[in-house]
């Protein structure tokens, strides 16, 4: 493609190594371009909370599409920009069909404030007996009314020892109609977010009030949440230890990101 106006990259198995740092050549390779006048955005399932690592690694604060594309985060300001979320009926229903379909499933929420540690919105709710698929200190406790009384931007079900893959094969003809659902780990955790909301959508919706559209968009991704990005951009790039499906949407497949894949893609406008 040519000089790309916009580089949106996931996060994690991607922009990050296996020990969740930006090494000093993907800093070296994503500076350059930001350097030479290109946007840069993050689209993660990273809830805003976790965005300031990334940032302290990259060295600056780069706009950040989270939750899978729910939430709009203005990083340099530490402002929640936009929040699509699921309501309280629709978290409702999509209760049942879990618990109903993956019996002894666990429910959890993801919600926001106006700020990533927004201290008056407990963030990360789950229900009791929710077993974590990593480690996750933000817990707050509730029952399930009060899991599924308030809107979320993300509901997660989670049953461990069961694969994603499998959780969404059951899942997707019954929850297709509520929300939208996804998996960024193959460890027994599914993610639904509201109807038509995606990474492409939030990057689409970042990328905009720029002027720019899809064909003018290098993206990076690893997981089955990557693959509308992958699609929807101009060149879509799967990293070399990316899911069977991200490989199969992706345009090109690059090194793995415990090789610098990412900083390898953009060397080639930027060195």
């Amino acid at each position: 493609m040519m000089l790309p106006a916009l580089i949106a990259t996931d996060v994690d198995g991607t922009l990050l190594d296996d020990e969740e740092h930006v090494t000093p050549r993907t800093r070296a390779a994503v500076g350059a371009a930001v350097a030479a006048g290109t946007r840069f955005i993050l689209a993660t399932g990273r809830p805003p909370r976790w965005i300031a690592p990334v940032v302290d690694g990259l060295g600056f604060a780069p706009m950040a599409v989270c939750a899978n594309g729910a939430v709009l985060y203005d990083a340099a300001n530490d402002r929640i920009v936009s929040a699509r979320t699921l309501s309280p009926d629709q978290l409702a229903e999509l209760a049942e069909l879990a618990t109903r379909l993956i019996p002894f499933a666990g429910l959890a929420v993801e919600r926001v404030g106006r700020t990533a540690h927004d201290a008056a919105t407990p963030q990360f709710v789950s229900s009791p007996g929710y077993e974590h698929a990593w480690l996750n200190p933000d817990n707050t406790e509730v029952s399930l009314a009060d899991l599924l009384g308030a809107p979320a931007v993300k509901l997660l079900i989670r049953k461990s020892g069961a694969t994603s893959a499998a959780m969404q094969e059951v899942l997707a003809p019954h929850v297709g109609l509520v929300g939208d659902l996804t998996y960024s780990t193959n460890n027994g955790l599914i993610e639904v977010v509201p109807l038509g909301i995606s990474k492409a959508s939030g990057v689409a919706e970042v990328a905009e009030p720029w002027g720019i559209t899809a064909e003018d968009v290098v993206a990076f991704g690893d997981m089955p949440n990557d693959v509308p990005m992958l699609r929807w951009a101009g060149l879509g790039v799967a990293m070399g230890n990316a899911h069977p499906e991200a490989i199969a949407a992706a345009d090109e497949v690059t090194a793995p990101n415990t090789d610098d894949g990412l900083a390898r893609v953009l060397e080639r406008w930027w060195l």
